[in-house]
């Protein structure tokens, strides 16, 4: 009679545990504590910013590999340079939300090489590949006017003045690229402010592995 009711009592408690197992298979998925989703600009129209809601889903074949070849996918330090503040997720809403709100001094730019913007981006972001800043493969006039129009940076090679300039957000494909880190540094030697410079060391992989919204890049 007792070991039949330990029995009973045991099924039951699997049956309840799976009860609440399969109930809870697709909890909500939140960014933040309070926050389901991010309001950003992208490219002119009203975007949201949420995280995968199936509690199933799993990371892009892209990002899956461990073991990229260094060089030239070597690990990254967490400090890139002096007085360039490495940031994470939740900064970088921060900034492209500032942007939603008319916030023109801030830019966030994708590194990339624009066949990887266009398998998926950080909605709000614009897309300038690292060799448009990379003295060795772009015409110095071309860095000029990505300078003065995009980042607004008045003057030339001999007299920039960066008093003016934008607070840049940039990123590329994680941990183990050197696209963004070339940004900044080639950016570092043209005199940009290292504090005007923040870097999401975690790019798309980061971004990828929390099930954050993406958007094809232009």
């Amino acid at each position: 009679m007792i070991r039949a009711m330990t029995i009973s009592l045991v099924a039951a408690s699997f049956a309840f545990s799976a009860n609440v197992f399969a109930k809870g298979e697709n909890k909500p998925v939140g960014i933040s504590k309070g926050v389901m989703s991010v309001e950003v600009i992208n490219h002119g129209k009203k975007a949201k910013i949420t995280r995968n809601q199936n509690n199933k889903n799993t990371i892009k074949q892209d990002f899956a590999k461990t073991s990229r070849p260094c060089p030239p996918f070597c690990i990254q330090p967490m400090v890139l340079a002096p007085g360039v503040e490495t940031i994470a997720e939740l900064e970088v809403m921060d900034y492209l939300t500032k942007m939603a709100n008319g916030d023109k001094t801030i830019l966030v730019i994708d590194s990339r090489t624009p066949d990887w913007a266009k398998k998926g981006t950080i909605p709000g972001s614009i897309n300038i590949p690292w060799t448009k800043l990379n003295a060795s493969k772009a015409d110095p006039i071309a860095i000029g006017d990505i300078m003065e129009d995009k980042f607004n940076v008045e003057g030339d090679d001999d007299d920039r003045d960066f008093s003016k300039a934008k607070t840049l957000v940039m990123f590329c494909n994680g941990m183990w690229c050197g696209q963004s880190p070339n940004n900044i540094k080639s950016l570092l030697k043209m005199g940009y402010p290292a504090n005007k410079i923040k870097w999401y060391r975690g790019g798309m992989q980061d971004w990828e592995v929390l099930g954050l919204s993406t958007v094809p890049g232009k």
